[in-house]
């Protein structure tokens, strides 16, 4: 298995693998499935970070996909990244693949100089990769009843506080 940049010819495979993926959490909590519309419309978005997403292949078949898009903290507009969605087939989950593709995108992240990355996700999962609770870092999620969450870490500089706001298409969930 290699990481490399998302290309278009890859669109189509990533959206079968969010549906895969994120089909049955959506179901199981008896909600409609977002994460494949979502990547789509963040592609299309001001916030999209072409360097930032990433697909997982091994035998030239996408296993897994990640991206970043622009956000803010606010009041001050200080540039930040919103980590996902991440998505893992469902027969290559537990193999490592999740945890190579957020690997990958937090070291190219932090070498083109992003401070911060936030996430709303389980901590259980991102506490491997120095993400903690928003809040701990002065930094508030957009929902409060995100609670823990609700996750950020620091990439370079110093630390920034204030408000997370994600790229639009995430306000139109």
């Amino acid at each position: 298995m290699h990481v490399r940049r998302e290309r278009p010819t890859d669109h189509e495979a990533v959206r079968a693998l969010h549906r895969a993926a994120f089909g049955p959490v959506a179901a199981g909590r008896g909600a409609a499935l977002v994460e494949d519309r979502l990547t789509d419309e963040l592609r299309e978005d001001a916030g999209f970070l072409p360097h930032l997403s990433l697909v997982a292949v091994d035998s030239d078949a996408v296993v897994g996909h990640v991206l970043a898009t622009r956000g803010w903290v606010e009041p001050l507009g200080v540039p930040a990244l919103g980590l996902g969605p991440l998505g893992v087939l469902p027969a290559r989950q537990g193999s490592g693949a999740g945890s190579a593709l957020v690997h990958a995108l937090l070291a190219v992240a932090e070498a083109c100089g992003e401070r911060v990355a936030a996430l709303l996700g389980d901590p259980a999962y991102y506490r491997r990769f120095d993400f903690r609770p928003a809040a701990e870092l002065g930094i508030s999620a957009p929902d409060p009843a995100w609670g823990g969450y609700f996750q950020a870490r620091v990439l370079t500089g110093a630390p920034v506080r204030g408000t997370f706001r994600y790229a639009a298409p995430f306000e139109r969930l």
